[in-house]
């Protein structure tokens, strides 16, 4: 459903229509899981309520998280380039 929310707000008919496995009662109590964790806020327009991501804690969790991994990541390439880079300048010995 997050990923669905991140596309656009979608009605509540709309996301049981996405979750053809799941009941309306389940798609409303997942909805109110994310809505009380703050992911996702409810606009009532008359009698639509429309769903909408609120990315701003997912963000606030996964930038350290994804910095640290690209950190670690950059770390790793910049060690194989230098260890390509040696074995390119390296002599290489003379076949018999």
């Amino acid at each position: 459903m997050v990923e669905e929310l991140a596309r656009q707000a979608l009605m509540t008919g709309e996301l049981v229509e996405l979750f053809p496995q799941l009941c309306r009662t389940a798609v409303m109590k997942h909805l109110d899981v994310l809505t009380a964790a703050n992911l996702v806020s409810v606009q009532r327009r008359g009698r639509q309520r429309w769903n909408i991501l609120n990315n701003k804690p997912l963000q606030t969790v996964c930038r350290p998280w994804v910095q640290a991994h690209a950190q670690r990541m950059a770390s790793s390439l910049d060690r194989l380039r230098e260890v390509v880079e040696a074995d390119i300048t390296s002599p290489t010995p003379a076949e018999p």
